[in-house]
């Protein structure tokens, strides 16, 4: 072993014109190839990525709530729509009959409840006329037994035309009710006959034409008109199992689109499923990174896009390549910074980093040269 070193510092010797020898033992040619790079400041991100497809995030499949003959279809597809709008209408004939015979019924209904709430009023009132009669013959001592019976009798009547009153006017208030039923349900078949966009939005399909005889929707909804919402997309990004502890909802995330190389969309994390979906023995879940699209981009339903959401982030930091950092003997982190043409070695606190470049807490100045292992 002492021959060696003997040998090695001969060769470091003949050597030296060509290059400098490590007293480590030939990691010289790796300090010569170091780069200078100076200390900066910048903003810093830590990143977690996931892919997918584009899809949208408000949509809604429209259909009509009552079964009817299509009498008009006020869209096309392709067609921008607003709130509130009518895209399409069925046959309302029948149903407005049914509404104007419901009312008429409803009218008839209140106007029975009207009578026999004043029946019940007058009955009322001559049962307490009888009853008042009766105590004042019973107050009268010379009074015959003969008129007492007959008040009596007068009473009894009147408490029985009072109930039969009382009897009429519930029959008449559960007529009214369900006369009012009747009417709200043929209003609301009437409104439910036509179909409005609960939203600004395109329309994305139209599954039935004029004519069309549509069935109650007791035996399935049927769809009729397919509302998209574009200017709000989401992309459901596949993240592995490795990175998904480290992403929550709210998480800004940079989405680049493989047919749009020349543009950015900023959006947030809005869910992270519970469950996995499994792909060839690799664990992904389906991050939903919702974004807003604006007007005339070029972005479609399905286009593939990648998601880097953004885990933490650092702005206006001392920045060093992360190849500048080492370890010494005891797990600190040391630069080797160039003074004077010489190099130092320095212990620094480092903060976040990205794989690429680290944060530097302390140790640093900015404008300072540290030396980094070649890429």
């Amino acid at each position: 072993m002492k021959n060696w070193r003997i040998i090695a510092v001969l060769l470091c010797v003949v050597l030296a014109g060509f290059t400098a020898c490590s007293p480590f033992g030939g990691g010289e040619d790796e300090e010569v190839a170091k780069q200078p790079v100076e200390v900066v400041r910048g903003d810093l991100a830590v990143t977690v990525s996931g892919s997918g497809n584009i899809a949208v995030s408000d949509e809604v499949r429209l259909a009509f709530g009552t079964g009817g003959k299509v009498d008009k279809i006020y869209v096309d597809e392709g067609d921008k729509v607003n709130e509130g709008e009518v895209l399409a209408r069925l046959d309302t004939d029948a149903l407005e009959l049914a509404l104007t015979q419901a009312k008429a019924a409803l009218a008839q209904a209140k106007a029975a409840q009207t009578q026999a709430e004043a029946a019940q009023a007058q009955a009322s009132a001559a049962r307490d006329d009888a009853e008042y009669s009766l105590k004042q013959l019973k107050r009268v001592l010379l009074a015959s037994s003969d008129r007492v019976k007959v008040a009596e009798a007068y009473l009894d009547a009147a408490e029985l035309q009072l109930e039969a009153a009382e009897s009429q006017f519930k029959a008449a208030e559960s007529q009214l009710e369900m006369a009012g039923q009747v009417v709200a349900e043929a209003q609301r078949q009437l409104d439910e006959a036509s179909i409005t966009a609960p939203f600004d939005g395109l329309v994305a399909s139209v599954y039935a034409k004029e004519g069309d005889i549509i069935p109650p929707p007791t035996m399935g909804p049927q769809t009729i008109i397919y509302l998209i919402d574009p200017s709000t997309m989401e992309l459901k990004a596949e993240v592995d199992e490795i990175d998904i502890a480290d992403v929550e909802p709210g998480q800004r995330a940079i989405i680049e689109v493989d047919a749009l190389p020349d543009v950015q969309f900023e959006g947030v994390v809005a869910s992270i499923p519970p469950l996995p979906s499994p792909q060839g023995g690799v664990v992904l879940y389906d991050v939903k990174v919702g974004f807003s699209v604006p007007e005339g981009s070029a972005l479609r339903v399905g286009m593939s896009a990648t998601a880097d959401i953004i885990i933490s982030e650092r702005s206006n930091v001392l920045l060093v390549p992360s190849r500048a950092i080492i370890k010494d003997s005891q797990g600190r982190a040391i630069v080797q910074v160039v003074v004077d043409k010489q190099t130092e070695e320095r212990l620094v606190v480092v903060g976040l980093s990205d794989g690429f470049e680290t944060e530097i807490i302390d140790g640093l100045k900015e404008g300072e040269v540290v030396l980094r292992k070649p890429s």
